[in-house]
């Protein structure tokens, strides 16, 4: 788990910070989507820096240092970054649902002002959402090793707790949020069957269907997983109390799926290039300038060998090599 953490890390960190920088310098018109694609990369980039908390204590032999009331942020930061995450992009499904089936009624319900406030909505429900684990997390000392371990809701051996908040969250913000991304995507193609007659030279139809597509999978692929998972070790805990050794494979399930589901900080940077053309645009401009830049010894060293000076009267200029015009040659016939 700490390497994998800190792959994610090392890949996630500079792609959302970049991905901000674009948002905030690059981008002079934003969208619908676009207040909702920086709100997913702000959320990606804030799990991304608490991140380092857990990879030493991963890399500490699981022994915490930093207190209880720490250890509560940390797992409840954790907690509350999948439910933003998947938030956001039930969001984008929903405002690309509202652009295609009711373009009238999405002009006037969504606006600017009220997308902020959306926004922020979401925040405060999904911390409200994720408070519930401060109550849940414990320090435990092991008997055999003194160790001191901020413990995971989810790996307490007592599941009076953890098993109905797990269950509430997989339903309220796991299953409502496909939900709503399956019918939206439904409509949504329905509606652009309808109109595949007119004349669509942008290939704004296609477009669209992937990008509600990508949503679908992206629940899928990611979050579908980890949600079972989880369950089912906590499941585990409530049918087989006293046997520790039944909970094995469903723990290394779920440590499996918390690494996967990491990943996620890393794709979301991909999935906003392939969500806004104009940030697509600006992202790949600037990841070039940035490259040339840091080639930019080696690519100077090699225009100054291309480059020949003109001198003329009162006149100094600098032409490439390959600029300057081709030499007379005479033909001389008797």
């Amino acid at each position: 788990m700490p390497s994998f953490f800190l792959v994610v890390l090392i890949l996630g960190l500079p792609l959302n910070l970049l991905s901000l920088w674009v948002f905030c310098h690059r981008l002079r018109r934003w969208t619908r989507s676009t207040v909702f694609l920086f709100n997913l990369t702000l959320a990606d980039t804030s799990w991304l820096l608490a991140l380092p908390y857990l990879i030493n204590y991963h890399l500490d032999q699981l022994y915490w240092k930093l207190g209880l009331p720490f250890c509560m942020i940390v797992r409840m930061f954790y907690h509350n970054y999948f439910y933003l995450s998947i938030f956001f992009v039930t969001c984008i499904s929903v405002d690309r649902y509202l652009a295609i089936v009711h373009p009238l009624r999405c002009l006037v319900v969504l606006g600017r002002r009220p997308t902020c406030m959306l926004c922020v909505v979401v925040w405060v429900a999904t911390l409200v959402l994720s408070t519930p684990i401060v109550g849940m997390t414990q320090i435990q000392t092991c008997p055999g090793s003194n160790r001191t371990v901020c413990s995971l809701y989810i790996l307490l051996s007592m599941t009076r707790k953890s098993l109905p908040y797990s269950l509430f969250c997989s339903i309220v913000g796991f299953l409502f949020p496909l939900l709503s991304i399956c019918y939206c995507g439904l409509r949504s193609v329905r509606e652009l069957r309808h109109r595949s007659c007119r004349p669509d030279p942008f290939n704004k139809q296609r477009r669209l269907r992937r990008v509600l597509s990508t949503a679908l999978v992206f629940f899928a692929l990611f979050y579908l997983p980890y949600h079972l998972s989880r369950n089912a070790a906590i499941v585990m805990r409530a049918v087989y109390p006293s046997n520790p050794a039944s909970w094995r494979y469903a723990d290394l399930t779920f440590a499996l799926e918390m690494c996967f589901c990491s990943l996620i900080t890393c794709v979301n940077p991909l999935f906003s290039c392939f969500m806004g053309r104009q940030f697509r645009k600006e992202f790949h401009g600037t990841v070039a300038v940035m490259f040339f830049q840091c080639s930019g010894t080696q690519v100077a060293s090699m225009i100054s060998k291309r480059v020949t000076v003109r001198k003329g009267p009162g006149i100094s200029t600098v032409t490439p090599a390959c600029a300057l015009p081709a030499p007379r040659y005479v033909e001389i016939t008797q």
